[in-house]
């Protein structure tokens, strides 16, 4: 088995040369270096408006096209099956607003979603009237996205049923190609999958997965603050353009998308993509094992504290979770520690329900909603090392939190 580079592939992160340690990266990576050069080259030298016939707006053009085409065959779409823009949340709200629905159409929504695959689907419900049925899941402490379960919860009535692809908290990846076929079972029936808290870890290929739609944050792998949403060709047909009138209509950005995608950051995508190089499939499966070995070693430092409960996946097999790690410590307060850890070292990670709002309350029970779990997130940039320091460091603020309970 080769031996994943990591001393190779931090190299290319400019800000892990700072003291501060990365390990809230679920909520945004740090940028690669050929990203931000992209960039800066890009305002010092080609800004201008796109769509003219000078020379430099030609140059300019064609960057923007061509990062649209490689961002497209980064999860195996087409150019004309993505838009870009400035969040997940805000495509999707674009999404719901351009969406096709009849009255007594039905909704089901994942309890294990990120608030930006669940608020546009709510608030287009009560505009429309449509109804909305909860999929749920069983066990708060391991909570899952159940084909079984959804497969109750689904009718003719059926228009949209929207999950994660991996739960933000949970770090759990869903059975996505067993849910399609589930839902693809009935006639109207399109399946909306967030994959922001995946795509930074596994290789997405939307036609494999036979998603109707897919959003994922490029902002969250190793890009410029953008997000991107693909809709399949065949699904076009029933969505609405939100676009001017006078606007073509035969891309579903040229529906979705208002103006125009962030140019100088748009024309930077090339460089994520580059960074895989020429065998990405090779990339993303030793990035994997690496990332497997950071999050068993934090895992079994949890197992063993008996106070200690994690929300999710207690295995640390790549083939059920990635490296995003929430937990609880009885008669500790999540926020309390994470300032504990942040007074002795620099560690930076997290507390809260990560916008997860409707799993930690509605599934797991929580009643501090704000205080939520301690989430500590991984990318195969962090180290071994790291990950032991912070349990050394996790074990000296634990023992003194007990001391003065």
């Amino acid at each position: 088995m080769a031996i994943f580079d990591v001393t190779a592939a931090r190299s290319r992160f400019p800000a892990l040369q700072q003291k501060q340690v990365y390990m809230d990266n679920a909520g945004g990576s740090q940028v690669l270096d050929t990203v931000a050069d992209s960039i800066r080259s890009y305002l010092l030298n080609t800004n201008v408006q796109l769509g003219a016939s000078y020379k430099l707006s030609k140059a300019s053009t064609d960057a923007y096209a061509y990062a649209y085409k490689v961002a497209a065959g980064f999860i195996n779409a087409t150019p004309e099956e993505i838009s870009i823009g400035v969040s997940t949340t805000q495509l999707l709200h674009n999404l719901s607003t351009a969406l096709k629905f009849q009255p007594g159409d039905e909704l089901v929504l994942s309890k294990l979603n990120h608030e930006a695959n669940t608020a546009p689907w709510v608030q287009v419900a009560e505009r429309l009237g449509l109804t909305i049925k909860w999929w749920t899941a069983t066990d708060p402490k391991n909570p899952v996205c159940d084909p079984t379960e959804l497969k109750s919860l689904l009718s003719n009535k059926t228009r949209l049923v929207a999950c994660p692809h991996a739960s933000n908290i949970t770090g759990t990846i869903s059975p996505i190609r067993e849910i399609a076929d589930v839902v693809h079972g009935h006639p109207r029936a399109l399946l909306c999958v967030d994959g922001v808290a995946l795509a930074p870890h596994r290789q997405v290929d939307v036609k494999a997965l036979d998603v109707d739609f897919y959003a994922f944050s490029w902002y969250k792998v190793y890009g410029p603050h953008l997000a991107q949403l693909y809709a399949a060709s065949r699904v076009h047909e029933q969505i609405q353009s939100l676009g001017h009138f006078f606007k073509p209509t035969h891309t579903l950005d040229l529906k979705l998308n208002l103006a125009s995608a962030n140019y100088e950051l748009t024309q930077s995508i090339p460089q994520v993509v580059e960074y895989f190089g020429s065998d990405p499939e090779s990339t993303w499966i030793h990035m994997a094992e690496h990332e497997e070995r950071l999050q068993k070693t934090i895992l079994e430092f949890l197992a063993s504290d008996s106070r200690v409960t994690v929300i999710g996946e207690r295995s640390a097999c790549k083939e059920v979770r990635v490296p995003v790690v929430s937990f609880i410590v009885q008669g500790v307060g999540s926020q309390r520690l994470v300032e504990e850890v942040e007074r002795r070292s620099a560690f930076g990670f997290r507390s809260g329900h990560m916008y997860s709002h409707r799993l930690l309350t509605d599934v797991c029970g929580f009643t501090d909603v704000e205080d939520g779990v301690v989430r500590i997130s991984f990318l195969h940039y962090n180290t071994e090392a790291e990950v032991r320091g912070l349990i050394e460091v996790l074990k000296e603020a634990l023992a003194s939190l007990y001391k003065h309970e």
